[in-house]
């Protein structure tokens, strides 16, 4: 069953976020080597088993806010249920070379999330 697997901040100032969301919740925030400016989440739970990760980038529209991903097997298949079910594609699905593909969608409430498929051989 596909569920939550990933999920997405965006920050006016990712090193600002970084510091808020590191001492608020003790999670484990580290940059990514090279030019993109991603930072990659470690959260738990509160028994201390790994929870869900995530990451963070610096915000690129006013409307991006916290994005959480689904992961699905086909990005294909999922995109077009979202639509059929009155939803809307607004990212098409991308690569993401090495981890696998995503798409953004908004629901039938206006709500942003996004699909992730699993692919090791993206480019």
């Amino acid at each position: 069953m596909p569920t939550i697997i990933h999920f997405d901040i965006s920050a006016d100032d990712p090193e600002r976020a970084k510091r808020f969301y590191e001492e608020l919740f003790n999670w484990k925030i580290e940059l990514l080597p090279g030019p993109v400016g991603y930072y990659l989440i470690e959260t738990s739970d509160l028994k201390g088993k790994q929870g869900i990760g995530g990451g963070m980038a610096k915000r690129n529209k006013p409307e991006d806010k916290i994005t959480n991903f689904i992961g699905v097997n086909s990005i294909n298949e999922y995109t077009a249920k979202v639509e059929r079910l009155g939803g809307k594609v607004i990212e098409a699905k991308w690569p993401v070379p090495g981890w696998g593909y995503l798409a953004v969608c908004l629901d039938t409430e206006n709500n942003t999330f996004g699909l992730w498929e699993e692919d090791k051989n993206a480019k």
